[in-house]
This record gives structure tokens, sequence and C-alpha cells, in this order.
């Protein structure tokens, strides 16, 4: 079992930065891949980014290549993401989430989510 609580939201300006985090409890949070998800009213839950349980490996959507990165510290039990040069199209709720599996870009194959923090990027 394991909790997600995302942090570091808010309103930026286009070409801004934002860093977010997720604090996880759980003894096991080491044990799995994590994902950072987003999603806008009307469309469907989408990849921004995932790492695997070490941080060896990391997988970005085309759409933050680039912009994003994925980190995790598994002594402190948080994952971030590491948002720059923000545009008005990364404005989303952000969520969190954990993976029991190998880890997936899929949002359905993910076992823990967050309550999300939202990112708002004005023009």
């Amino acid at each position: 079992q394991v909790q997600l609580v995302e942090s570091g939201g808010g309103l930026v300006q286009a070409g801004g930065s934002l860093r977010l985090s997720c604090a996880a409890s759980g003894r096991k949070f080491s044990s799995y891949a994590m994902g950072w998800f987003r999603q806008t009213p009307g469309k469907e839950r989408e990849v921004a980014a995932v790492i695997s349980w070490n941080g060896g490996r990391t997988y970005y959507a085309d759409s933050v290549k680039g912009r994003f990165t994925i980190s995790r510290d598994n002594a402190k039990n948080t994952v971030y993401l590491q948002m720059n040069n923000l545009k008005p199209e990364d404005t989303a709720a952000y969520y969190c989430a954990a993976d029991t599996g190998w880890g997936s870009p899929d949002p359905s194959v993910y076992d823990y989510w967050g309550q999300g923090t939202q990112v708002t990027v004005s023009s």
C-alpha cells in the first residue's frame, strides 16, 4: 500500500518553471515505478513522464520531451517533475502514480494515485 501527495503546482507565465513533488508513504516505495500524468477537463488523462523503480529508465511524452525531467529520491520517498519552459498547453491537473509492475505510459495500469496538483500556465 502506498499513499501519494502532490505539491508544487501553481500559476506561472509561459516560459517559466515549476517543480512538482510527490511524497509517498509506504516502506516499499523504492520498488514502484512512478509516473506523472496530466489531465485537462474534457480530455483523457495522459502521460507526461515515467521513471523506473531505481531511476535507471525514463519515458517522456513527446509533448514534454526536452522540457520536463522526472527524477526520484528513494531515500526521501519522493518523485519530482521539473518543468521548464512551460507552455499554456501544459495547463492541467498533474497526478503522480505508482505502478507495482514495470511502469508504463498507460495510466490504466497504475495502482495508486495522488489527489493531483493544478498547474496553470498563462500566456
